[in-house]
């Protein structure tokens, strides 16, 4: 069977050999005529020609048991717990047998650490709200209701490396493991890894 790389939640970065899909509407609005112009205009951005509108919660049947590596970044905090519990097995019956299943999302362990040690700071709960992006700072007006709409912005549910790893292994995952910025046996994964997603935030590879 062919060797498929995967990504899901790519945003913008969307390299040419591997799969990538993204969630947000505006990958379909964009190629309407007249409306993917005013929508771009409000977001003033435009997804690559090869991403493909897709949620990784729905799945991708026509991928199963075919994929080499998977991969994605600061996708899974934008989904509610059940959600997630969704994903991580799509993602496991995607892979062929030893194939790669590389996660990037904010450290929950670490934002709590910070918000201990700055005790002293009047304002570190507000600070750890920001940071976690489980705050809503203002009610949002119409416009950036319609810009919520297309970037999902908003964190659902975060996570640290203990409570990922039992999820991983319940799915069937095994070889579970903190990773760091480009040390995958699979090359390929440097194509689709950025170093300042990695800052702040957990890295986590696992094998199915």
């Amino acid at each position: 069977m062919h060797t498929k790389n995967l990504q899901y939640g790519c945003g913008l970065s969307a390299p040419k050999d591997w799969i990538n899909y993204d969630a947000s509407p505006m990958i379909i609005l964009q190629k309407i005529p007249i409306v993917g112009k005013k929508i771009q205009k409000i977001r003033k951005v435009k997804f690559p020609d090869n991403v493909k509108y897709g949620n990784i919660v729905k799945g991708f049947p026509k991928y199963i048991n075919s994929c080499n590596a998977i991969f994605c970044s600061h996708v899974l905090e934008h989904l509610s717990y059940e959600e997630f519990k969704i994903a991580i097995r799509n993602s496991f019956q995607l892979l062929k047998d030893n194939g790669i299943f590389r996660i990037v999302i904010p450290d929950l362990e670490r934002l709590c650490k910070n918000y201990l040690l700055d005790e002293n700071n009047p304002d570190r709960s507000i600070n750890f709200m920001k940071n976690s992006g489980l705050g809503v700072e203002k009610r949002r007006k119409f416009i950036d209701k319609v810009k919520g709409v297309f970037g999902n912005s908003q964190h659902l549910w975060l996570w640290d490396y203990k409570s990922i790893e039992k999820k991983l292994k319940e799915t069937g995952f095994k070889n579970i493991r903190l990773c760091e910025y480009n040390d995958s046996e699979i090359k390929d994964f440097e194509s689709v890894e950025n170093i300042d997603r990695f800052k702040g935030s957990i890295a986590i590879e696992a094998k199915k």
